[in-house]
């Protein structure tokens, strides 16, 4: 890395502006409030934000401060850091797969040394018990030595800058134990707590792999929505020549070609060429926009029909789809509150654990039961006030929850999710895709065979959403497609060819009023075919339900007015029409601030910020992949019944949530007196801590049966 600055006082500059930066070193609400306020006490800095769940850093600041000195300050606190525009996605994938490794690691050694201390339990003792027990240690010190180094290494990194986190009790105990153990292995000593320091690894380093790849997800919903960009433009040349640039290579004023069905990398004005694009991204509209010379058309539409010429206004992180993504990320930024009111317990658990262990060893000493006693009963209160039943109780329940609810047709992505969809109290759906299948269905019953055979001949060359949806319908129908020749389309018109001498064409009406249509022409005969969006088949059902339950139900749609005034009508539920990202995103907010818990039902990238902002989301399974990134669940099937499903069950879930947490607290105010009074072994805290979340388990699988 190259040498940072130092930051220099701001020289009377108002400038502000916003950089980013990953920070994985982060592992609870401590390391929150440490990189906050040490970055907010930087002159120049106005605010420095974390978002936990993605192990980021939004900081504010004046223009004259260098990132890299920003850095240099995370540096210092403690924490390693670089800029989020680098990107590091890569490093963050190496930290699961390392955490995945360790994990397995941990399994394995858990296992085999405790097949091996079963034996000792079961009386053997002698050779045998010496022989198992060097057994146990040749397994599980490389074994602690690998799976350990996620634990070591920040508990370590703490320490070298004179703080503390909940990693360096967990280290502590898990050292000291192994260490008691190899004396008790060399010594010919009668324990060996080997096995409950592997035990205890792969139960904290299960929690850890689950919450990095959960953050990871986070990561690629909005990478997912920057990858409709297109990553290349053909720019004019002063000779009039064409050259191919990559995205981060354009600039506005350039002129750039774009042929069709090519995605547009930058943000511009049309200024020669006639076409329609696909937007639904930004505005919802299932069909295609038609475009012509003064319009705007957005980096990520997709061009369907003829070239176009287009004048670049805005490129990279200036474009539209670069805003989305940025307001996916502010909103992610907000959800990460729930992440630090369940961390911030943990803020008291290091120096409580500590002064445990320390009293306990103190009082020992003083009490006269010598060094190897009270170290004994100092690591068995390290081991046995290791929260793991306490950090079962929730995601224990959650994943028996998520089974559940596969079961029922809806993949949870976010464990915390089911604790806001317990708590939602109002619904808002998306139209296009959500509430209807989002698939244009032509009425075939005006059409004989002859007009179907043609029909199809023009409708299969042509990738207009319109023409796919008829082609469909009439494949499906078992029709044959007609000799039509010499077929060709026109962007904005529609389709035309010469079956046997006869003109025929497929064309966007000139008079087909609000509703989507195309018309059949056989010579000077024509037909009209008529398209709707299906609603889906139990639509009105669930609807009808939510609101028995007291659960108010709207609709918040981009699309135009005439097709949410009628889906609206079907389901009897108020509709908005018209929205833009930005104003789906405002209404989730202004209902938030006036104290709602929403949950919004989307599928479009346009529907994005909203799903991310919502106190909990669901997209279907034929969202876009941002959408479906964006939302805490996803349901599949054609049905909205697995939204009901949704619902029942997370709140069933967090009745189970609060009766483990009460088995968990009831175990530590048994055990923890028993730990401290020198009643209890490292073995037997071991599998106190063990018992007590088997105990979590076992109650949060009766979840199980929801999903029957």
């Amino acid at each position: 890395m190259n040498a940072l600055a130092d930051i220099a006082a701001p020289a009377g500059t108002d400038a502000l502006v916003d950089s980013r930066f990953t920070v994985p070193g982060m592992r609870c609400a401590g390391c929150i409030g440490k990189v906050e306020r040490g970055l907010g006490a930087v002159p120049g800095v106005e605010a420095a934000r974390v978002n936990f769940s993605a192990k980021r850093v939004a900081v504010r600041h004046s223009a004259e401060i260098d990132p890299f000195a920003l850095i240099g300050e995370l540096e210092k606190l403690g924490f390693e850091a670089q800029l989020a525009s680098d990107n590091p996605l890569a490093q963050d994938d190496r930290e699961t797969r390392m955490l995945l490794r360790a994990t397995a690691v941990a399994g394995f050694g858990m296992m085999n040394v405790m097949l091996l201390s079963v034996s000792v339990w079961s009386g053997a003792g002698g050779v045998t018990k010496d022989l198992f027990h060097w057994l146990s240690a040749l397994i599980a010190i490389p074994v602690i030595a690998y799976a350990g180094r996620p634990f070591f290494s920040s508990a370590l990194m703490a320490l070298s800058h004179r703080r503390t986190n909940m990693d360096v009790p967990i280290s502590i105990g898990v050292l000291l134990a192994t260490g008691l153990s190899l004396y008790e292995t060399v010594t010919g000593g009668q324990h060996a707590y080997f096995d409950g320091a592997t035990m205890l690894l792969f139960f904290l380093l299960c929690g850890r792999a689950l919450d990095a790849m959960m953050r990871g997800r986070t990561r690629a919903g909005i990478g997912a929505l920057l990858g409709r960009m297109g990553r290349s433009a053909s720019v004019v040349q002063a000779d009039g020549s064409t050259r191919r640039l990559a995205t981060d290579q354009l600039f506005p004023g350039m002129v750039m070609i774009v042929a069709a069905g090519e995605a547009l990398a930058a943000d511009g004005e049309v200024i020669e060429g006639h076409g329609a694009i696909d937007n639904a991204m930004l505005t919802g509209e299932s069909e295609p926009e038609p475009v012509g010379p003064g319009q705007m058309v957005h980096a990520g539409s997709m061009n369907l029909t003829a070239p176009l010429t287009v004048r670049i206004t805005a490129t990279a992180s200036d474009t539209v789809i670069a805003e989305i993504a940025r307001l996916m990320d502010e909103a992610g930024q907000s959800r990460s509150r729930y992440v630090r009111i369940a961390d911030r317990a943990s803020r008291l658990y290091a120096p409580a654990v500590h002064t445990l262990a320390l009293a306990a060893f103190a009082g020992w000493m003083i009490a006269g039961a010598g060094w190897y006693q009270s170290l004994v009963i100092a690591i068995a209160v390290l081991i046995i006030t290791c929260p793991c039943a306490l950090g079962l109780a929730v995601p224990a329940a959650q994943v028996t929850a998520a089974s559940a609810l596969l079961k029922q047709g809806v993949l949870v992505k976010d464990g915390s999710a089911l604790e806001r969809l317990a708590q939602v109290d109002m619904v808002l759906f998306d139209k296009t895709g959500t509430l209807t299948l989002g698939e244009p269905v032509p009425d075939l019953s005006m059409l004989d065979a002859g007009q179907k055979s043609a029909a199809l001949a023009l409708a299969e060359r042509s990738r207009h959403p319109l023409s796919v949806g008829l082609a469909k319908a009439l494949h499906d129908e078992g029709v044959t497609a007609a000799p039509v020749k010499e077929v060709l389309e026109t962007a904005g018109h529609g389709l035309t060819g010469m079956m046997g001498g006869l003109a025929v064409a497929l064309e966007k009406p000139e008079q087909a009023g609000t509703s989507v249509a195309s018309e059949l022409r056989l010579g000077d005969r024509t037909v009209m075919i008529p398209f709707r969006d299906r609603l889906r088949e139990d639509a009105a059902e669930v609807v009808a339900s939510l609101k028995q339950q007291g659960i108010p139900v709207s609709m918040m749609s981009g699309d135009r007015s005439d097709a949410v005034r009628d889906v609206a009508s079907e389901l009897g539920l108020f509709g908005r029409c018209g929205m833009k990202p930005e104003e789906k995103l405002a209404e989730l907010e202004r209902l938030k601030a006036l104290g709602h818990l929403p949950l919004m039902v989307g599928d479009g990238l346009n529907d994005g910020p909203a799903l991310a902002a919502a106190h909990a989301s669901i997209a279907p399974g034929s969202a876009s992949d941002a959408s479906q990134q964006a939302a805490d669940a996803v349901f599949l099937g054609t049905r909205l019944a697995p939204v009901l499903a949704a619902l029942k069950i997370s709140r069933r879930t967090m009745q189970i949530v609060k009766q483990n947490f009460g088995l968990a607290i009831g175990y530590n105010v048994l055990a923890v007196p028993l730990a401290l009074a020198g009643y209890v072994t490292p073995l037997i805290a071991a599998i106190a801590m063990s018992t007590s979340s088997l105990i979590v388990v076992a109650n949060s699988l009766r979840l199980a049966r929801s999903g029957r």
